[in-house]
């Protein structure tokens, strides 16, 4: 119902037990879900912000040295600007298949999009750069 004395657009105040004069009625905000997340995480992203998934298996010398890579790409070409998560792949495998991950490691880089995956020890340091669009390609 609208109240034509307080304006065309403003809803006419109910009466109840819930709703005194003078107070405003407080809705609770339900929580986010994964959709409301990801947009969230998107708006981040503008501000820079890379979020990236390290997927290894163990602790082999491959997953050591892109751990090691992954990292100093991150201290020199992204400081303060990135979220870095390593899941070991046998100690959390449904991640690993939720994310379709067929080899370890693999880099997953979620955000800023788009999504890209980069198989490997990470060590070809400007491939791994001009993927993350850090770099440009010469």
């Amino acid at each position: 119902m609208w109240d034509s004395t307080s304006g065309p657009f403003r809803p006419a105040e109910k009466s109840g037990a819930n709703m005194s004069k003078g107070k405003v009625h407080e809705e609770r905000t339900p929580p986010l879900d994964s959709v409301e997340k990801y947009e969230m995480a998107l708006q981040e992203s503008g501000k820079g912000t890379y979020v990236l998934r390290l997927f290894v298996s163990g602790m082999t010398p491959n997953s050591r040295l892109a751990i090691e890579n992954i990292q100093k790409i991150c201290l020199e070409h992204l400081e303060g600007r990135y979220q870095l998560e390593i899941i070991d792949i046998y100690q959390q495998p449904i991640i690993a298949e939720e994310g379709q991950i067929v080899a370890a490691p693999t880099l997953v880089k979620e955000l800023p999009p788009p999504l890209r995956k980069f198989i490997g020890d990470l060590s070809q340091t400007e491939r791994i750069l001009i993927g993350l669009d850090l770099r440009t390609k010469r």
